[in-house]
């Protein structure tokens, strides 16, 4: 495993441009200078308990907490002996005032219908949702799964959960029949929320259908609510299936929120699932909450007025806790779209953005090279002149693709906020303060107060400035994953046994001069060239920064001589072709750009490369075809297979 390596890893990419906030963004930003950050950082490293206290005060709490913080390594309980309740923060302490009548959520369906739910409306339909699932036997501490396309029902059912203290176990309505099985079985799961279907690219996906499947090997599940989204005929078990319009529009709009202890669990959330068995993150309620909470004010400078758009499903942890939880606590108009950025054309985004007025814009790199890839002419189309703040979440962005976000989709006046942080975080850790911290492209910049982060190496040594290592976190934070649902052993296994005393993030990183952070990407993704360990990240961006290639994606392919031989898959810009003159000046650029050590033995061109309909590349994919392995494992998030046979037969 590459995490038990001693070596660090050699970050060979250097990036200079630096960009501060302007004077009239920090005059109005929740935390003004940096300065002020800097200050909120010292008395969280001199009392982090204390500090925490104060952050808590963000939060409606039932009954008071005794205790901040009980450690015993490696198990956290924040908030002790507190009682709260994650619906009743985003919902009903909104409705004495004001927001009671603002947008909570504006939701766009892919064929183009649309909905608007204001606070009130909102927490009625999770009354209803939550009466509905009591009358359907769902009791506190039962799981729930959710396997929902990204419709506004998605964040009902979650908060109803919520609001009766049941677990919630979203699954991504990308995964198989297959997959939602396993992770039904790992949660054991009591009730099952689905939809007759969802709209993808003016396709139907089959929900219902993989439901069924799944439910033949998962024997847990008692009954399953369905709604009806596409108007797809589906078998209906009498006695287990009830349609969603049936049973919660009848239903009482009071339900009154269970009073759960802060440590309670709200969810659990499956990851890492493509090999053995799926790791059942849970998160619990007090601490997830305070972490959400404050970090959508210091990272997003979330203002009353603000149309606030995460473009992540709820499937995945993004969802949860920045499209769902954290912005509904803090009171936030949130956008939800159900579809592809590409349909019906390629300025679906920049539509969305021009119609609702988004202020805030938070989405993956994986996307941003995408629209680079598509062209600028779809965003010249669109007025993006309400955006004032964008961000960027999932793995780190490569500077040119940072640079292109600033200046087409920011117009060079919109702070960006590249954050770091995983679903076993809860929420962000990483990331600038925007009315503080200067940005640099491709940093994740520092960590946000209370979490102390730091780049070691394999024996928990801090590195020197600019020198690759492992990254950690050296102190327990509220929102952190208490453990892997069913399994403390894999839990304890998996983040803290592998750098003695910390949390592993199992991510490589560097720190600069001036203490930034540069995450390199996972260590797995690491190509031993030599005895050199170089991260793909740093090689992909220097393939990115040639003004031909709109995306790359590196791995290692075996070499006798060197051990591992760098491996490239280049999607170039629209209308540009790909020959053996630009393999080599590609070449060439990457040697310019960060040395010998980097340049690639072979260049493949490709017009897509393998993704999940969250936008991640498939890498592992990738390293299966650059070594020659037919077997592909499974690929049942991979958004388009068509991709992987062009793939084939480009190598034959």
């Amino acid at each position: 495993m590459a995490s038990n390596q001693t070596a660090d890893i050699e970050s060979i990419l250097n990036e200079g441009r630096k960009f501060p906030p302007s004077r009239e963004f920090s005059s109005r930003a929740w935390i003004k200078s940096l300065a002020e950050y800097e200050e909120m950082c010292r008395r969280a490293e001199q009392d982090p308990e204390g500090f925490w206290a104060e952050c808590a005060k963000e939060i409606s709490w039932f009954k008071p907490f005794d205790k901040v913080l009980e450690w015993n390594f490696p198990f956290a309980k924040w908030f002790l002996g507190a009682e709260v309740n994650a619906a009743y923060n985003c919902l009903d302490r909104h409705l004495s005032g004001p927001r009671r009548n603002k947008a909570a959520i504006i939701w766009e369906g892919e064929p183009g219908d649309s909905r608007v739910l204001t606070y009130q409306m909102l927490a009625d339909e999770v009354g209803r949702c939550a009466n509905a699932l009591k009358s359907l036997g769902v009791e506190t501490g039962d799981r729930v799964a959710i396997y929902l396309p990204l419709v506004p029902e998605a964040a009902i059912a979650m908060l109803a959960c919520a609001r009766i203290g049941a677990i919630h176990s979203v699954v991504f309505a990308g995964f198989s029949a297959e997959a939602l099985a396993e992770r039904i079985d790992d949660a054991e799961a009591k009730l099952v929320i689905t939809a007759d279907g969802g709209w993808r690219r003016g396709q139907v996906v089959e929900l219902k259908r993989n439901v069924d499947e799944a439910l033949k090997r998962a024997t847990t599940v008692r009954k399953c609510l369905v709604l009806k989204r596409v108007g797809s005929k589906v078998e209906m078990r009498r006695g287990r299936d009830f349609w969603w319009d049936e049973v919660v529009p009848q239903q009482s709009p009071k339900c009154e929120p269970a009073r759960v202890d802060s440590e309670h669990p709200l969810y659990t959330l499956y990851t890492s699932g493509t090999t053995g068995r799926p790791k059942g993150v849970l998160h619990t309620t007090g601490g997830y909450l305070v972490h959400t909470i404050s970090t959508m004010r210091w990272v997003f400078d979330l203002k009353e007025d603000d149309i606030y758009w995460c473009t992540a499903d709820i499937g995945w942890v993004t969802g949860h806790s920045y499209t769902v939880y954290g912005p509904l606590a803090a009171g936030a108009t949130v956008v939800m779209y159900e579809g592809a950025p590409n349909f019906p054309e390629n300025d679906r985004f920049w539509q969305i953005i021009e119609k609702y007025r988004v202020s805030i814009f938070y989405t993956a790199p994986t996307a941003i090279r995408t629209f680079i890839k598509w062209g600028d002419s779809w965003v010249k189309k669109h007025d993006l002149s309400s955006l004032r703040l964008l961000g960027t979440v999932g793995e780190p962005i490569n500077p040119e693709a940072w640079v292109w976000y600033n200046r087409m989709i920011g117009g060079e006046r919109c702070p960006i906020v590249d954050t770091w942080w995983q679903t076993e975080t809860g929420g962000i850790m990483i990331s600038p303060v925007p009315g503080a911290i200067a940005t640099k492209p491709g940093s994740a910049t520092r960590p946000l107060p209370g979490i102390s982060a730091e780049v070691v190496t394999r024996e928990g040594k801090p590195v020197g400035p600019n020198q690759g290592g492992f990254l950690v976190v050296k102190r327990p934070w509220p929102g952190m994953l208490r453990t892997i649902f069913r399994d403390p052993e894999r839990y304890k296994q998996a983040y803290f046994s592998q750098i003695d005393g910390m949390y592993f993030t199992g991510d490589g990183a560097r720190r600069d001069e001036d203490g930034y952070f540069w995450v390199m990407g996972r260590v797995d993704d690491v190509i031993n060239v030599s005895g050199h360990r170089l991260s793909t990240m740093e090689v992909e961006s220097a393939l990115v920064s040639h003004p031909t290639v709109a995306e790359a994606a590196v791995v290692g392919r075996p070499d006798e001589l060197k051990g591992q031989g760098i491996m490239a898959f280049v999607t170039l810009e629209s209308g540009r072709k790909g020959d053996e003159r630009l393999k080599d000046e590609l070449r060439q650029h990457v040697v310019k750009e960060i040395g010998a050590l980097a340049r690639p033995d072979e260049i493949r061109f490709s017009d897509a490369l393998p993704k999940t309909r969250s936008g991640k590349i498939m890498r592992r994919l990738l390293r299966q075809i650059a070594s020659g392995d037919k077997t592909l494992g499974d690929v049942t998030t991979l958004e388009d297979l068509s991709v992987l046979s062009r793939l084939r037969e480009d190598e034959e």
